[in-house]
């Protein structure tokens, strides 16, 4: 028998645990929250689907979730003269120097879905960068991507859950 890779005990023991997150708890799901952050991570090598430019009228808030919590966060969206500037809200923002967020658009509505947090190596220094997610006292580089969303999250355990209301 061959031993398993650790990247593929690493996948899994993630998929378990966000079976136990919100939503439904079967491992279906649990695959789902490990798969569509890869399927959505793998579009930043196609040049058509990369944002360029920061897109206009977001909402005051959206959706986050740093990958591997099954917690959701939110983000508060506001706009400055170098970008856009997400402060996340939730929980474990990837620690200085890792990680980076990923606004996700909707390839057929052109509605930005929410924003994923990778804690891995970030993309290039050449890809366009849309602004900053700040977490805490840091903040991590803000790219973008358009996506089929309905191909990448499961409307039974919705990646990215519903919509997060402003605070008012």
């Amino acid at each position: 028998m061959k031993a398993v890779p650790p990247a593929t005990g690493a996948l899994a023991a993630v998929a378990l645990v966000a079976c136990s997150g919100e939503g439904s708890r079967s491992p279906t799901c649990g695959l789902a929250q490990v798969a569509g952050p890869a399927l959505i991570q793998q579009q930043l090598v196609n040049v058509p689907f990369v944002l360029t430019e920061a897109p206009r009228g977001l909402p005051a808030s959206l959706p986050a979730r740093v990958i591997g919590i099954p917690q959701q966060g939110e983000v508060r969206v506001s706009y400055t003269a170098h970008g856009l500037v997400m402060e996340y809200q939730g929980p474990s923002f990837p620690p200085v120097g890792v990680g980076y967020g990923l606004l996700v658009v909707d390839d057929s509505t052109q509605r930005a879905q929410g924003v994923l947090i990778y804690e891995s190596q970030r993309p290039p220094k050449t890809y366009p960068q849309l602004g900053e997610v700040s977490g805490g006292d840091h903040s991590v580089p803000l790219h973008g991507v358009r996506v089929d969303w309905a191909g990448v999250s499961n409307p039974r355990c919705p990646l990215l859950g519903a919509a997060v209301r402003p605070q008012r």
